[in-house]
């Protein structure tokens, strides 16, 4: 079982809009292009799908994603509005991959560019968990952990900690996919059932600089996706770049 994650496409209205460093929907399309020689089985969207919050900016996204010939699920980001998503695909809260399922998480809080959970969705991962030991990908926009630049870290998830203490109990959860953050990224937490991976993923159109403290385009860095391969209960995964 392949997957494929893309994240924080920030598409227009217009097709031709620009962004700090080049076309987003150009992009986009160079991107999945690549991705379709992977042949994956699924195409996961980890949020800021849209960046004028436009229903044709979906329109463009789901004729896109439709491209790549595999089933496609989508979660919102900061920039997003899921009323507008739903009018194009529904928006699921878990993907049954056989051996593996995702958990998809609405980090979302509405104006604001940092995400939270809140105790009922905490609870409801929680209910979830309890209801299947498969082993889990839990997949969100914002960021559960820190990341190592200050600006970032200040808007990623606002209640990672009490998420980490809701999956103390579940050694079931095996790794985190996330947005927002516009670079690669890796790192894992030690829990008392065990290790959680957290992966974070360029985006499709500009990359923020790594280890700033402030705002910074990784103008040096290219578009990518992230590749993950599911092997019984282990994954391997890996960044791809695309030259445009």
């Amino acid at each position: 079982m392949r997957l494929v994650q893309v994240t924080d496409t920030h598409l227009h209205a217009d097709p031709e809009a620009r962004s700090r460093t080049g076309f987003p929907l150009r992009q986009l399309h160079a991107v999945l292009e690549h991705a379709q020689a992977k042949r994956p089985d699924v195409l996961l969207v980890t949020g800021d799908v849209s960046q004028d919050e436009t229903l044709m900016s979906y329109a463009h996204a789901q004729e896109a994603f439709a491209s790549l010939g595999c089933p496609w699920f989508w979660l919102p980001g900061n920039h997003d509005q899921p009323e507008l998503m739903v009018e194009h695909r529904e928006l699921n809260g878990e993907v049954d991959l056989g051996h593996w399922r995702l958990l998809l998480l609405d980090t979302r809080v509405n104006g604001q560019p940092h995400g939270e959970l809140g105790q009922a969705k905490l609870q409801a991962l929680a209910e979830h968990l309890e209801g299947d030991e498969r082993p889990t990908m839990l997949v969100m926009h914002h960021p559960p952990v820190a990341i190592g630049s200050a600006w970032m870290d200040a808007i990623g998830l606002h209640d990672r900690e009490a998420l980490w203490q809701t999956l103390a109990a579940y050694g079931q959860v095996r790794a985190i996919l996330c947005g927002h953050i516009h670079q690669a990224f890796a790192s894992r937490e030690s829990l008392a059932e065990g290790e959680v991976a957290v992966f974070g993923c360029p985006s499709t159109t500009d990359q923020f600089l790594g280890g700033s403290p402030h705002f910074a385009v990784d103008e040096a860095s290219r578009p990518g996706y992230r590749v993950v391969d599911f092997h019984g209960d282990e994954l391997t995964t890996w960044i791809e770049r695309v030259d445009l």
